[in-house]
Formats: C-alpha cells, structure tokens, sequence
C-alpha cells in the first residue's frame, strides 16, 4: 500500500488521479499514524520549503518519514518533496529533512548569469532528461532524453554528485532524479508527464523494501 503523505501543499490530487489510473491502491492523510501500516511512501506537492518543513514539523511527519525510510520503506519525493530530503534549502532558509546530504540553490544563486540572460524562472515546461551514474530502478524501461514536466525555481545541490541518476539542461546542469537507497526524488512532476511519468510511478510501486 502506497502512503501519501499530506502536508498541505497543492497538486496532491494529480498524483491520486495518476493512482487511480494505474490501479495502485493509496492512502493519503495528514496523521502519520494512520500511514504507519503503508510499505511505501510518496510525497508530493508544490509550494516552498520552509512552509513545507513547518507544517511537516506540525504534524510530526518530520520524525515519521525518517523513521519509514530508516525502516527500509521506499520513499519517493516529488517537486517540493524532492528538496526537502536534503539538508537545508536557501527558500525560507529552512533546515529540511537531511535523507540526503546536500543542499537547495535558486537557479541565479548558483548562476548568476542566467539573469542577465534573462532565462526565466521559474523552469517551466517540458524538458528533456539524461541519464548517468548507472542505473536507477525508477527509470526502467524509460527511454534515455524523454520528456516530462518541470515547475520549480531552487535546484536540488546534492553533495555527492553520484546519487544523481538523470539531469535536464536549463542554463545550467539541473539534477532531476535523485537516489540514495530507498530514498528517490524527481523534482519534475511524474504525475503530470504523460506515459513517461505513469511509468516512473508504477516503477516505484513495484520497489521491494530496502531498495
């Protein structure tokens, strides 16, 4: 059984419908006791970190989600979930979760020149994705520069660059899916990205524990 966990950011329904679609059965709430039985975990949503780590702190979903990923339960981070595993984000200067050692950047803080450019940013759209660093079991069967859909304006800045199993262009070199065990990130929408998108979901479900 999937665990959705609500933190009260946007674009949590997508992910249900998507759900939905594929017949993977779910369970989305606010209380982590009511998730505690789940084999897997997703977290997604839209908004900004510090907000995101407030509200997870409020609910005590800080404590739970690392106590499942220590457990050896898959978890997966989407958009804002896919930032808030690290350490700490420049948005709100909050100290996140720190599954994965490392930190978030606005696009113009780590590239100052993509302003005077005048790139803009938020990354929005679809963006083709490249893979390296081995293989990812998230990706399986996903054709190597397919496209999904991004929204963000911070940049997932992991300290070890291995953990980085595909990136997108855009201005700079932008990480895009991320694994470090169990723990797995896209900071695009799979959700939102078509059959690519549907595929890299059904690829979690299908994880055994302590990936």
């Amino acid at each position: 059984m999937v665990g959705i966990i609500d933190f009260n950011a946007g674009n949590i329904t997508s992910l249900e419908r998507a759900l939905d679609y594929l017949k993977i059965p779910y369970i989305r709430s606010k209380n982590p006791s009511e998730l505690k039985d789940c084999d897997r975990f997703m977290f997604p949503g839209d908004g900004d970190d510090a907000y995101a780590m407030a509200e997870l702190k409020k609910s005590g979903f800080d404590v739970f989600v690392r106590e499942q990923v220590a457990a050896g339960k898959p978890l997966l981070g989407i958009c804002v979930g896919s930032q808030i595993i690290f350490e700490h984000s420049e948005e709100g200067d909050a100290t996140c979760l720190g599954l994965v050692e490392g930190e978030i950047k606005h696009f113009y803080t780590i590239e100052p020149k993509m302003k005077e450019d005048k790139i803009k940013v938020p990354h929005m759209g679809w963006n083709n994705i490249s893979f390296e660093n081995g293989d990812c079991p998230i990706l399986a069967g996903i054709k190597n520069d397919s496209d999904v859909y991004f929204v963000h304006s911070f940049v997932i800045c992991p300290k070890d660059a291995s953990v980085v199993k595909a990136y997108a262009e855009y201005g700079i070199k932008v990480p895009s899916v991320i694994q470090k065990g169990n723990v797995f990130a896209c900071q695009f929408h799979p959700e939102k990205s078509g059959v690519t998108g549907l595929k890299i979901i059904e690829n979690f479900c299908k994880l055994g524990t302590s990936c």
